[in-house]
């Protein structure tokens, strides 16, 4: 039996909650740690989790010996902090994106995982979906060809009210805008798809959010190794949250939620029809590729759960998360200095670092409220399908 504790008992942390319910067999929540005990109290209530004791502090937790994994749901701001200082003490991590405020953080939590002999995996739940686990295995078929081009709509949007919440909205505590907690799900995505790029060019802006620091709309354009480009728009100024990633192979486009079109060339090239063959092979196979058994967080607690138990290996390590931080901190980079940005960014870049980031990027608005909770805890994901 795995005994698990949750740290922050905010809006996301009911999908977590949930997932460690489908599994009674095999894992239970012991402790619920909120700065405001009354959420965690309610999350107690509400879920009938009648064995997990309420903390005000995560440091308090610590010294459990019964406690095997730590599942952090805060701010990004406190992510690093609690995340090494519980590997520290011995317990795995399961930790929301983003995974950290800066790169130093990740590898000092990359550093700590090592050091401890312990599992580190970063939140990246949409890869835990029918559309995007079998449009990865279509491009590793190679049936489609080559991909020269992604094209990425991580489109999103909030209200203005949605920046009004204490930590959001800041360089400080949030780390960023819609690049960082909205668009990582695709970039990661993206990453897992093509890997990384080598070149980043981007802009970003804040156009919608008057009470936000951070930008609400960025627009990226990637080259990779091999000559592909990509691009990425990450915004909360959507309406309508219509979100895709679309893959060019040389031979066929390919794109999550599913498509597929092969074009044909007449022998002066231009477009003469559709290459019905090719586009009923790739629609077999992705027809024939199974669903998965569990989809979202559940998916990857089950994921993190077996590892632990099995000793194998998580699907999303440490290493996935520092990788999506980088890219979107080379498009912050980018957009702030207004320069083409070289990967992998080496530790003395400026942009490493928290202070780094802070003393670099721009602050579109000061944030002139501040709510401590919000009445309505509902969320919503997008249309990631």
């Amino acid at each position: 039996m795995i005994r698990v504790a949750i740290v922050g008992t905010g809006n996301i942390s009911p999908q977590h909650i949930k997932g460690y319910l489908e599994f009674p067999e095999r894992c239970e929540i012991v402790a619920l740690v909120d700065i405001y005990p009354e959420k965690a109290e309610d999350k107690k209530a509400k879920f009938g989790l009648k064995n997990a004791d309420v903390y005000d502090d995560y440091r308090k937790i610590l010294d459990r010996d019964d406690i095997d994994l730590v599942d952090v749901c805060t701010p990004p701001y406190v992510h690093a902090e609690i995340t090494i200082d519980a590997l520290n003490a011995g317990k795995h991590v399961l930790v929301e994106k983003p995974m950290a405020a800066s790169l130093e953080e990740c590898d000092l939590m990359i550093e700590a995982a090592i050091k401890n002999d312990k599992y580190l995996s970063v939140i990246a739940q949409n890869r835990f979906t029918d559309p995007f686990m079998k449009l990865k295995q279509v491009v590793d078929s190679g049936l489609a060809g080559d991909i020269v081009h992604a094209q990425v709509d991580s489109f999103w949007w909030r209200g203005h009210s949605y920046y009004d919440l204490w930590w959001r909205g800041t360089w400080e505590k949030e780390g960023g805008g819609c690049t960082l907690n909205h668009a990582i799900h695709h970039i990661d995505m993206l990453i897992w798809l093509m890997g990384m790029p080598e070149e980043v060019s981007a802009l970003m802006s804040n156009v919608a959010h008057d009470n936000a620091e951070v930008e609400d709309i960025s627009v990226a354009v990637l080259k990779y190794k091999n000559g592909a480009m990509g691009q990425i728009t990450s915004s909360v100024v959507h309406h309508g949250e219509e979100q895709q990633i679309v893959l060019q192979g040389k031979k066929a486009r390919i794109s999550a939620p599913w498509d597929v079109y092969a074009s044909v060339a007449s022998s002066n090239g231009f477009p003469i029809g559709r290459d019905e063959e090719l586009e009923k092979e790739l629609q077999n196979f992705y027809d024939k590729l199974p669903s998965l058994k569990y989809t979202g967080h559940t998916a990857q607690i089950d994921d993190v759960l077996s590892a632990i138990e099995n000793k194998g290996e998580v699907l999303i390590s440490g290493y996935d998360g520092r990788n999506a931080l980088e890219l979107i901190t080379a498009i912050y980079k980018s957009a702030s200095a207004k320069q083409i940005v070289k990967l992998p960014l080496p530790k003395d870049d400026a942009f490493y670092t928290v202070s780094g980031i802070r003393a670099n990027v721009p602050y579109f608005y000061e944030k002139k409220v501040s709510i401590e909770n919000f009445d309505d805890e509902t969320i919503t994901f997008g249309k990631i399908t």
